[in-house]
């Protein structure tokens, strides 16, 4: 899902852009900004896929613009603005298109849809999407993500459980997490990560049992997004 950032320092302008994009399945927002150091700094914290970026706004000079907004390179950048002369050097930059205000619904999602049909894919992150790399010996192995059962936290490592096989890979949970799909993968623990079709029974709200028997337990910090993801009474 394509993750988008929010900039404008009308209030009211953000809260039709979130509306907007609240209405469709497939764009999730990474957050709002209301000015030009806002903005980078989001860019820069939550690196989304796409910015929806007002032109005229303040900033650490009174010559600032949306376009200083660049600096923090976002890879994707939808331009929204009340005057048609920022056009030409929008498309300069290599906007994705530009809103003019006021816009409607309909104009509003041709916008999102150019950007999301004009995303290049990328083979790399769908690899890692799909695999995990483990190092064996002189051997490197691909262990498709939808073969594991589990995964747990163990230092600075992950080792993902695999049918009666298991493997550590140097990797942060929280980064292995992101790289998951989470229709079928969530966190009952701080420390563990269960692949939903493996998942047997649920016992007494606390154990996850797996259907080769493995017994996990399932925190109570996590119980509600396991009931929230599975629809379970957990």
């Amino acid at each position: 899902m394509v993750r988008a950032l929010i900039v404008d320092d009308e209030r009211l302008a953000r809260q039709k852009i979130r509306t907007f994009l609240e209405a469709r399945g497939d764009v999730a927002i990474a957050g709002e900004a209301a000015n030009v150091e806002e903005a980078i700094a989001a860019i820069e914290r939550e690196k989304p896929d796409l910015v929806l970026l007002d032109i005229q706004m303040p900033g650490p000079t009174p010559e600032s613009t949306g376009f200083d907004v660049l600096r923090a390179n976002p890879r994707a950048v939808i331009f929204i603005t009340a005057h048609d002369d920022y056009a030409i050097r929008a498309f300069d930059v290599a906007a994705v298109d530009y809103l003019l205000k006021p816009f409607d619904r309909t104009r509003f999602d041709q916008a999102i849809d150019r950007a999301l049909q004009s995303r290049p894919r990328n083979v790399q992150s769908d690899l890692q999407s799909a695999f995990f790399t483990v190092r064996k010996r002189d051997r490197t192995l691909l262990i498709a993500v939808k073969d594991v059962d589990w995964i747990e936290a163990e230092g600075k490592y992950v080792r993902i459980h695999v049918r009666a096989q298991s493997y550590l890979v140097r990797d942060a949970m929280t980064a292995v997490e992101e790289r998951l799909d989470r229709r079928h993968f969530v966190r009952i623990h701080r420390s563990t990560i269960v692949n939903l079709r493996r998942v047997k029974e649920i016992e007494h709200d606390s154990v996850v049992v797996l259907h080769d028997g493995t017994r996990l337990t399932m925190s109570r910090r996590f119980r509600a997004h396991v009931r929230e993801v599975t629809g379970l009474d957990v």
